[in-house]
């Protein structure tokens, strides 16, 4: 079968290995659909991320959808956690410390088939595509953050970052109650403000951390009651606190390129802000199914780009280039 594995920088190589065999209460599934994260983008473009790196080739790829041997179509949950440990049973899975992710610490899905836990595969109903299937991994993410986020009706929201992940987060906060959404994106990425516009947010193009004034202004001066950071970028985090009114919360949600994250601490201080920090996601797929089936999220419209696996590489650098928005690998 083809596999492309990561072998470096910029390095993505295909490779022709054999098909794995699936272990004890595993399965094995045929991969049809995998979207390009932006966390895959940093171990494209960094060579790690969060200051994790691969001593062996890695494949990459954790957004993803397939077919079992015996015809289910299915979407994947990458995360395989241990089950047993305090936080898994306490109902806290994404914190499980002795998970294993597909694409991080185990090889992902950017290959032909992968042997994969069955109590990680979701049945897709036949409405869904199969790149449908992979973009609810990242919309599983929005509803978590959504839900910490404690979005109440009539709240006003702002979204800083428009990729494809910053575009689902909108989505899911109209359906939380928002009334007023608001989004940023460097003006060189009009095509992602565009979209955000076209999901009923106003628009703002980011001015180095220095439009907070003008969302303030927007809100008549009462500041955005919660704001999603879904940029990775401290000069989002700055534009964020500005923008916030006191007593907001503020949900870090993207992943910086830098091991630290800093903020404007005074300001911060004085608006005596909260902030929660967003990891992955738990027990959201059935949402995510349910949205996207009954038209409530539209995921459809964001996949600009397909590529086969043997153009992967291609693929990645239209990703890293944030040309369009979702970029799709379909073997």
């Amino acid at each position: 079968m083809q596999v492309i594995r990561f072998h470096g920088r910029q390095d993505l190589r295909l490779h022709e290995e054999p098909r794995p065999t699936p272990g004890s209460g595993e399965a094995l599934v045929r991969v049809t659909a995998i979207g390009i994260c932006g966390s895959d983008l940093h171990w494209f473009e960094e060579g790690g991320i969060g200051g994790d790196t691969s001593e062996r080739p890695l494949v990459l790829g954790h957004e993803f959808a397939g077919e079992t041997t015996d015809g289910r179509r299915v979407a994947v949950e990458p995360a395989v956690q241990c089950g047993r440990c305090e936080l898994c049973e306490r109902g806290d899975p994404n914190l499980c410390q002795a998970v294993r992710f597909a694409g991080h610490d185990e090889d992902g899905a950017l290959r032909e088939w992968m042997a994969w836990p069955e109590r990680c595969l979701i049945g897709l109903p036949d409405t869904l595509s199969p790149a449908d299937g992979a973009m609810l991994e990242p919309l599983g993410v929005a509803i978590h953050a959504v839900d910490l986020a404690h979005i109440r009706p009539g709240a006003l929201v702002g979204v800083f970052g428009c990729g494809p992940l910053g575009l689902l987060l909108l989505q899911v906060a109209r359906l939380a109650g928002a009334s007023f959404l608001i989004a940023t994106e460097l003006a060189s990425r009009s095509h992602r403000l565009d979209a955000a516009r076209a999901l009923g947010a106003e628009v703002v193009a980011a001015q180095e951390g220095r439009e907070g004034h003008e969302i303030r202004a927007m809100t008549r001066g009462r500041g955005l009651d919660v704001a999603i950071e879904a940029a990775g970028d401290n000069l989002a985090v700055d534009a964020a606190v500005s923008a916030l009114r006191p007593g907001g919360r503020l949900m870090l949600v993207g992943i910086p390129a830098e091991e630290r994250t800093s903020f404007p601490a005074s300001e911060a201080r004085r608006k005596g802000l909260t902030f929660v920090l967003v990891r992955r996601m738990k027990h959201t797929y059935p949402r995510a199914i349910q949205l996207v089936e009954r038209g409530l999220v539209d995921v459809r419209s964001m996949v600009t780009h397909r590529f086969p696996l043997a153009e992967t590489q291609q693929a990645f650098g239209v990703a890293a280039r944030r040309e369009g928005l979702k970029v799709v690998v379909q073997p």
